[in-house]
């Protein structure tokens, strides 16, 4: 008697999730049931990840949308806080969604933030150890959750826009940058950074001295900021 290629049972199995006809040799009307729970939950794990794309497309649409990309793009793994990478990039393709050229940057925003509340934990570097060392070698360790964001359109106040309570106002032209991290009672930050201060959280997390890293621009607010919500986990010098 032969045995089934497992493999080939399996691959037929994963292709039919994603067209009307069940694979040979499985009872249609289970399947058909099984593939809707499969796809329902994928689109819900997706909406859960990217809300507010969810908002702005509406919920009928991103659940059909979500279903396209699921196909193109199935998870990899178990765990579905992992998914969803390519989200972005699928956006920007998505033929029905070239009239909102806005929404990958909002979603790379979404993705970020996920990607901050699951990153791990470090410990809080003592604020008082900042006069210890001279500003010129003053060298910085941030979290490993801070994420540096920039977008080309307003993705940071669309995403504020639509958070519960937000009120309306009008939306300005050009780019946008945002820090995004997780405080250490993990609560989830999104701040809005103006154009220099992005560029010294970009040149802090690629490990510039601080001085270096600040050139003319005053890096005091930056520092503020990530001392206020415990970002910082060491505080150290260049050699001498």
């Amino acid at each position: 008697m032969l045995q089934p290629d497992h493999a080939a049972v399996q691959s037929a199995f994963h292709a039919g999730l994603w067209v009307p006809e069940a694979p040979a040799g499985f009872d249609a009307r289970r399947f058909a049931v099984y593939r809707n729970n499969v796809q329902h939950g994928l689109s819900r794990a997706l909406a859960a990840r990217f809300p507010v794309i969810e908002r702005l497309v509406g919920p009928p649409f991103f659940a059909a949308m979500a279903r396209v990309f699921a196909a193109q793009h199935p998870p990899a793994g178990p765990v579905l806080a992992e998914w969803g990478q390519g989200f972005a990039d699928f956006l920007a393709g998505f033929p029905p969604l070239a009239n909102l050229p806005y929404l990958p940057d909002v979603a790379r925003l979404e993705w970020l933030r996920g990607l901050s509340f699951h990153a791990a934990d470090a410990p809080v570097a003592d604020a008082a150890l900042l006069a210890q060392v001279a500003p010129e070698r003053l060298v910085l360790r941030l979290a490993p959750c801070v994420q540096a964001f920039r977008a080309d359109f307003p993705a940071v106040s669309l995403w504020q826009a639509h958070q519960p309570g937000a009120l309306a106002r009008a939306l300005r032209s050009g780019p946008e940058f945002a820090l995004i991290a997780r405080t250490p009672d993990f609560a989830l930050l999104t701040e809005p950074l103006e154009g220099a201060m992005h560029r010294l959280l970009l040149a802090l997390l690629a490990g510039q001295p601080l001085a270096r890293a600040a050139g003319p621009d005053d890096p005091t607010p930056l520092l503020v900021l990530l001392l206020r919500h415990g970002l910082i986990t060491r505080i150290g010098e260049t050699p001498c």
